[in-house]
């Protein structure tokens, strides 16, 4: 089955999207993908070629990426919080020449910089425009790569993670085999488009089995608690700062209608899962998830839910707990989380090194340790060692300090997390200046806000006379992030 037909079948006159005041039924979504893939033919896309989407979360989003699908091409959807730099990195590396917008952005300078031209954008209303061209219905197969999603790595630089049509089917597949969903379940898109874990669970799950799609552009609470009760909102998914919202803003009657809350991106933390049922009278059904991954690996059933654990993995996806040596771990004992099945990626876009490492024995290493109960029940014991989570976004330290190290007052610099109440964990840097030098911490932000998305700026610096390493010269994380509690403490004060 290729991606864009579970959308076949569907009633006409069956409400789709609703974006704002609009509505959009199943006949007219299919009638505008098919438009816009018109579209993208004449202005020479071809079976196979790379299309960027940026855009908030819209009705046009979810349009022009089937659009895309359908014209038979590639869809690279964006981070709209990147900086112009971010962008032009991934516009090149993929090898960009059309890019669909809500608004078309400045990247002159960013792809000067990179030596990079040729790319074009189109927004929302120059796609939607009737053209004359005669389709070309390519032969496509369900292997065949049909969206590439950008993940940090370890690097700095993002890689771009190539999904499948049978990817992104098996997972939705897979996904509502557990979470089970129908026409008349009306859930609400609040998580951002462009990330994997919204795609699967809060767009193709509904639009699989013909349900409705409430979408909100921006995350406000009070803006969702007004949609949730306008829309009769019965299905929805977040990330555990919008749980922890819920549980300290909403009364249980307003959110009673709901039958199924979400939970992923980040840990959701134990006692917040345990107050949320209780004041609510219903579970959080916590899951796990890469977008290498499509990216839904694991969920708690509403069955049996089982606080602090990811659930058991979806059926038709394998996880096994692995010894390094790639023999499995017993019950109980905890290993690197690995996984195999059809929602496995193709591979890592322009890395084929990369790609072996991560898929080494025909498994899907995923850097997590974890371990698994004796119900088959999976529960995550660390992160990737480094790696920072705010608000369900990952955030990588090295990139940050790639910038950090770009400014010539700066001689050394090492970014960790720190506790959060709001976010699960904000961005720390600890750097120490050039002998003399003064640095204002205001100017320093203005700074990376040039060179990073605005969630990857750290919220907190520290500057310091040396930075703690071991006798080999490597810079002890461990160490500052137990100086970044006593900082904070001080600083409090």
């Amino acid at each position: 089955m290729l991606y864009y037909e579970i959308l076949a079948g569907h009633p006409e006159m069956q409400t789709a999207l609703i974006f704002k005041e609009q509505k959009m039924t199943y006949g007219q979504l299919r009638e505008s993908i098919e438009r816009r893939a018109k579209f993208l033919q004449a202005k020479g896309l071809q079976k196979g070629d790379r299309v960027g989407l940026l855009s908030k979360n819209c009705a046009d989003f979810v349009i022009s990426y089937f659009a895309v699908i359908r014209a038979g091409g590639v869809v690279v959807p964006f981070n709209f919080q990147l900086a112009p730099r971010e962008i032009a990195y991934i516009v090149k590396d993929a090898g960009l020449k059309l890019m669909i917008v809500r608004q078309k952005i400045d990247l002159a300078e960013a792809l000067q910089e990179i030596g990079y031209t040729g790319l074009t954008q189109y927004d929302f209303v120059e796609v939607e425009e009737p053209i004359v061209h005669e389709f070309i219905d390519y032969e496509l197969h369900e292997d065949d790569n049909c969206t590439i999603i950008y993940t940090s790595g370890t690097t700095g630089k993002p890689k771009g993670a190539m999904l499948s049509h049978k990817n992104l089917v098996a997972n939705t597949r897979e996904f509502t085999s557990v979470i089970i969903m129908s026409s008349d379940d009306i859930g609400l898109c609040v998580l951002p488009m462009y990330h994997c874990f919204a795609w699967t669970v809060s767009v193709s799950g509904p639009l699989f089995y013909g349900a409705c799609i409430v979408i909100q552009e921006t995350y406000i609470f009070k803006d969702t608690m007004g949609l949730i009760a306008k829309h009769d909102v019965n299905f929805f998914a977040g990330v555990p700062t919008m749980i922890q919202l819920f549980f300290k803003g909403a009364e249980a009657h307003e959110l009673a209608n709901i039958r199924c809350f979400i939970s992923g991106g980040a840990p959701l933390p134990q006692v917040l899962a345990e107050g949320f049922k209780k004041k609510f009278g219903k579970p959080v059904l916590e899951g796990y998830g890469l977008s290498e991954a499509s990216p839904v690996v694991s969920v708690n059933p509403a069955s049996k839910v089982k606080v602090g654990s990811i659930g058991p993995s979806l059926p038709g996806v394998i996880v096994m707990i692995q010894e390094e040596d790639g023999r499995e771990m017993k019950r109980g004992e905890v290993g690197e989380l690995c996984v195999r099945g059809d929602n496995v990626m193709l591979g890592y876009l322009n890395l084929p090194e990369e790609t072996a490492n991560a898929l080494r024995g025909g498994w899907l290493h995923t850097g997590d340790l974890a371990y698994k109960d004796e119900d088959g029940y999976i529960f995550i014991v660390d992160r990737l060692k480094d790696m920072i989570i705010s608000s369900g976004e990952n955030i990588y330290p090295r990139e940050i300090e790639e910038a950090l190290y770009t400014h010539p007052l700066i001689e050394e610099a090492a970014v960790i997390g720190i506790p959060d109440k709001l976010r699960g964990q904000a961005v720390c840097a600890y750097m120490v200046l050039t002998a003399g030098a003064v640095l204002d911490k205001k100017e320093l932000r203005k700074y990376l806000m040039e060179r990073l998305a605005a969630y990857k700026v750290p919220r907190e610096f520290f500057f310091c006379a040396q930075l703690p390493k071991n006798s080999t010269g490597k810079i002890l994380k461990t160490a500052l992030r137990e100086q970044a509690l006593i900082d904070m403490v001080s600083r409090k004060r």
